[in-house]
């Protein structure tokens, strides 16, 4: 009897990989094998993106990152043409394999996963009113004062939560927010810090980049979708916590900074790109 029970279990443990779960996916060797990394682009959104609309070329930041990664894997970067508005959308769909400059929320969250930071940012107020400039947002969170923000971005949740009792004019665009900015209707216009070097420099008549306090830094990662393997998000983070802690992704900004002639030296003080 005893014999008999053994061989039983001999041949069940024969035919146990007959019956076994299927591998699971691994998003990696997909990659490699369609020899190309998708990540949304979006046109006039320097020193993220920029397009060339002579030669459709890609520069910008986000390329350079993405490219780094494409290479490692040693596949080409493929480019889709998207919106913020629908990065997310497209990594949730599939459409894309990570979209980059993203900011971690918690309602995004439930979208996607997002990777350890690429970079941190900081939430600034670009401003010609002298009065903005040494500001808390305490201080600043008063009727008196009117600022514009492009709805549904991530510097328009920090006006609800920080410059409740102020007015907010909200536009769908940024260069929308711009034009109130500059033309007077509101008193400075809300973004990042990065976004806001480049719009001073851009448009002068848009003022100072101020940095109420304290300092709200985000930070900056890479979206992926959630039904993405362990060994693809475990790369990505180790990516991004690498070339952040050894200075590559701040190497990367300054480059594509210094054709708007911005130097390490117009960084706030005390900004950091690693915390």
């Amino acid at each position: 009897m005893l014999k008999n029970f053994i061989k039983v279990l001999g041949l069940a443990a024969i035919a146990a990989p007959v019956f076994a779960a299927p591998a699971a996916a691994d998003t990696i060797e997909d990659i490699r094998a369609r020899g190309t990394l998708r990540i949304p682009a979006i046109v006039n959104e320097a020193p993220y993106f920029n397009k060339d609309p002579r030669s459709n070329e890609w520069s910008g930041l986000v390329i350079d990152m993405a490219s780094d990664i494409a290479k490692v894997l040693d596949v080409e970067l493929e480019i889709v043409e998207s919106s913020w508005a629908n990065a997310i959308l497209d990594v949730q769909s599939g459409k894309v394999d990570m979209a980059f400059a993203a900011t971690a929320t918690a309602e995004r969250s439930l979208a996607v996963m997002f990777s350890d930071p690429t970079y941190y940012n900081s939430f600034v107020i670009i401003s010609a009113d002298e009065d903005i400039a040494g500001k808390s947002w305490a201080e600043l969170n008063s009727p008196d004062y009117t600022f514009a923000v492009d709805i549904g971005s991530s510097q328009d949740l920090i006006t609800y939560k920080f410059l409740p009792d102020a007015n907010i004019l909200r536009f769908k665009t940024r260069d929308e927010a711009i034009v109130a900015a500059t033309t007077g209707k509101a008193d400075g216009m809300v973004n990042t810090l990065f976004n806001g070097l480049v719009m001073s420099k851009r448009t002068p008549s848009l003022g100072k980049v101020n940095v109420p306090t304290p300092t709200l830094s985000t930070p900056s990662s890479i979206a992926l979708n959630y039904s993405s393997d362990e060994r693809w998000k475990t790369f990505v983070s180790t990516w991004a916590n690498y070339n952040r802690r050894i200075g590559n992704v701040q190497t990367m900004f300054l480059e594509n900074l210094a054709p708007f002639g911005i130097t390490a030296s117009d960084l706030p003080t005390g900004y950091s790109f690693s915390e």
